[in-house]
């Protein structure tokens, strides 16, 4: 197995077009555990952790460009105001070891329905920008990056460059779901994002489907009863019924199996469940910033 080594994005982009064959590595959290289990053989590795333009991150027009070596760590301790549900998601990471070297470029890159990261970014309506030497950058939505279990919509000469996210314009939240409290593989995560902006609101589920995904018709229906109702103007208490059957429209939206960390049935009740909490604890940080 050859270890690749760029220090250039340029250069990086050029080895990648080079060997297709490669895996790209950031903080190896999961690309590790892979080759230690003997599951992956790749003819080359594609490091990336010495390329410094990656680990950076900036404001652009409202939006937040995360670099894909981007730490988890950084983005708690930079981005808690602008990327709440992020954040959430990024404490829940692992040890603060892992913390320290994953990065949300790797999460995207290994696409597993259970990555933390995925549905923040879904919530939020995040855009991953791609990259090749050929073919220059592209931008590909997150709701369409995701294209089967653990695959993705990369072309076989691109790396990821980034990950831009909106700054948060309203409260947004994340669940997780574990068979114990501290790292572990979600059975089943959730995340809210409140865009009161335009009156829209942002899901993403995760582990509870072969990819993860939004549950657009549940975003529809609550954006909807809130505007019928008055609540986006008068910011009034949030009915625990319409709560519930928010919750019960993301239930419906997973696709979930049965499998050593839980049931296919469990994972549905728990997505209710979480959906109809972090929607409320997200309605209530509205009302309090009003």
């Amino acid at each position: 197995m050859d270890f690749l080594q760029p220090t250039s994005w340029a250069d990086a982009l050029a080895v990648r077009a080079q060997r297709p064959d490669a895996v790209a590595i950031a903080g190896g959290t999961d690309v590790m555990v892979d080759l230690n289990f003997d599951r992956r053989r790749p003819g080359a590795l594609l490091d990336l952790g010495r390329v410094p333009d990656l680990r950076e991150w900036a404001t652009e027009d409202g939006w937040i460009r995360l670099g894909a070596g981007v730490p988890y760590a950084r983005i708690v301790a930079d981005l808690a105001d602008r990327l709440p549900g992020l954040a959430m998601a990024a404490r829940t990471v692992g040890s603060p070891q892992i913390r320290v070297r994953g990065t949300v470029g790797g999460n995207l890159g290994s696409a597993s329905p259970a990555g933390d990261a995925h549905p923040p970014l879904l919530a939020a309506g995040a855009v991953v920008e791609a990259a090749s030497a050929a073919r220059g950058v592209r931008r590909i939505p997150a709701a369409e990056f995701y294209t089967g279990v653990k695959r993705n919509a990369l072309a076989a000469d691109e790396l990821i460059a980034a990950v831009l996210v909106p700054t948060a314009t309203g409260p947004q939240q994340f669940c997780k779901v574990g068979t114990r409290n501290a790292m572990v593989i979600a059975v089943s995560a959730f995340a809210c994002a409140l865009h009161p902006d335009r009156r829209a609101v942002g899901t993403g589920i995760g582990s509870a489907a072969p990819t993860p995904r939004r549950a657009p018709e549940a975003e529809e229906f609550l954006a909807g009863e809130l505007d019928a109702a008055g609540l986006w103007d008068s910011r009034g208490e949030l009915p625990d019924t319409l709560a519930r059957a928010f919750g019960e429209r993301v239930a419906a939206a997973a696709s979930p199996i049965d499998d050593v960390r839980g049931s296919a049935a469990y994972r549905r009740h728990s997505l209710a469940v979480m959906a109809r909490r972090a929607t409320t604890w997200a309605w209530n940080d509205l009302q309090k910033a009003a």
